[in-house]
């Protein structure tokens, strides 16, 4: 890690409730826009929390009335521009070999530019409570699971801008809610609300206005007590690999990954625990 600490964030708040950590982009006036400062320190919360083992689970929400609107327009303009001020951001910087994303070859397909979050080894969750749009909906995308708000806006807004598809899009809205669906956000950057996103498959769970993130919080505090941190790494690092390969190579590899897993004291602690009508006690697991 830097030298950089929560008490360097300008643009986000960060904390840890264990065994939760939670990211709160926080530029409500803005509907939490991206700045690069953001963006630089959004990454930099998200390795903290990957390297700390009191960390199960990973929150990401927005201050106010939003999730993230995407990049902020000052900052769109500049680039459309091709000028715009450059702020010093190298205290939020990776050493080398730090932050330690991506397990079991992740980094590969999922180590570019905002794509490190699904190499996170941890779980991810976006608590989604208002405007979600651009690059605030591929960090949506992004997350592992989606808990939304009812009164939740969303759009790509790509094509309105005269852009494609950004970021990884066109890989995971299709695998989220299928290719026409898709291709319909995608070209005509209609807006759409909560209750939309989770008929369609955008959400894994729809929140009553204003409950999203402790929704996040309390899934996450419930996953910690009752199942392996370990395992909850291994099988996300699954799901995602086996995406790109056969399935004859996705089972070899599970049962080789299986093999391991039978080797582990949570195995052992699982079988104990349920033999013992107690709840289990698995090692909490860094980055390292």
């Amino acid at each position: 890690m830097s030298a950089a600490t929560a008490a360097d964030y300008r643009e986000i708040s960060y904390e840890v409730q264990d065994p939760v950590a939670i990211i709160t982009m926080n530029r409500p006036d803005r509907l939490n826009a991206f700045t690069n400062r953001m963006l630089a320190e959004i990454r930099h919360a998200f390795a903290a929390a990957e390297q700390d083992p009191a960390v199960v689970g990973i929150v990401l929400t927005g201050a106010g009335r939003g999730f993230c609107a995407g990049m902020d327009m000052g900052a769109l303009s500049g680039m459309a521009a091709g000028s715009g001020a450059r702020e010093d951001l190298s205290i939020f910087a990776a050493e080398p070999g730090d932050p330690n994303f991506g397990s079991h070859g992740l980094e590969d397909q999922f180590g570019q530019a905002f794509t490190y979050l699904i190499s996170l080894r941890k779980p991810v969750i976006a608590a989604v409570n208002g405007a979600c749009a651009g690059l605030g909906f591929v960090f949506a995308l992004l997350a592992d699971l989606r808990f939304v708000e009812k009164q939740a806006k969303f759009t790509t807004a790509y094509a309105e801008r005269g852009l494609i598809a950004e970021h990884g899009a066109s890989w995971l809205l299709p695998r989220l809610i299928g290719a026409g669906k898709a291709l319909d956000l995608l070209w005509s950057a209609r807006k759409f609300d909560g209750v939309e996103a989770d008929r369609i498959g955008l959400a894994e769970r729809l929140c009553v206005t204003g409950t999203a993130r402790d929704t996040a919080v309390a899934y996450i505090r419930d996953l910690a007590t009752h199942v392996s941190p370990t395992s909850l790494r291994v099988m996300k690092a699954q799901v995602y690999r086996h995406l790109h390969v056969g399935l004859g190579d996705a089972l070899r590899e599970s049962n080789s990954w299986m093999d391991e897993s039978l080797k582990r004291e949570d195995f052992r602690e699982g079988v104990h625990s349920f033999l013992e009508r107690r709840p289990p006690n698995f090692r909490r697991v860094s980055a390292d």
